[in-house]
């Protein structure tokens, strides 16, 4: 049985940390962070809440199978340097889509950002893979 505090804490820490794993994952292309570390904080939220709850209830806050993660990540990086190729450059080169947006400097979106989701995904899905697996196992 788990503390108290411990609980208590977790419930305000889990948003926090998730707060912190999307700001890493944005501010990853031109300084450090990125798909993976932002992965590991976000894993490490959902770890710390298994500890604190059990792995059952991580499991439904989660409310998906942390192996349809590693399979969607792993999907998404592979796309991200597939559509290259079909522009006609080589496999894993930036490709961007500027979207243009009226009085404000166009949007530009690209394969790089694709690139660090499936990574995020693939992160996070195999970390928890891990923390349930080991959580219900004790």
């Amino acid at each position: 049985m788990t503390s108290f505090s411990l609980r208590v804490t977790i419930r305000y820490l889990l948003p926090l940390l998730l707060m912190f794993a999307v700001f890493l994952f944005l501010r990853g292309h031109n300084e450090p962070g990125g798909g993976f570390a932002a992965g590991l904080i976000a894993a490490a939220s959902v770890a710390l809440y298994a500890i604190a709850f059990g792995a059952a209830r991580a499991r439904y806050i989660l409310s998906i199978n942390p192996r349809i993660l590693i399979g969607t990540g792993l999907f998404m990086a592979f796309l991200s340097g597939l559509i290259p190729v079909f522009l006609g450059q080589p496999y894993l080169t930036g490709a961007w889509l500027k979207i243009p947006l009226p009085g404000i400097s166009p949007l530009e979106i690209g394969t790089p950002v694709l690139f660090d989701l499936g990574v995020f995904l693939a992160v996070l899905g195999v970390t928890l893979t891990f923390v349930f697996v080991f959580e219900e196992e004790i």
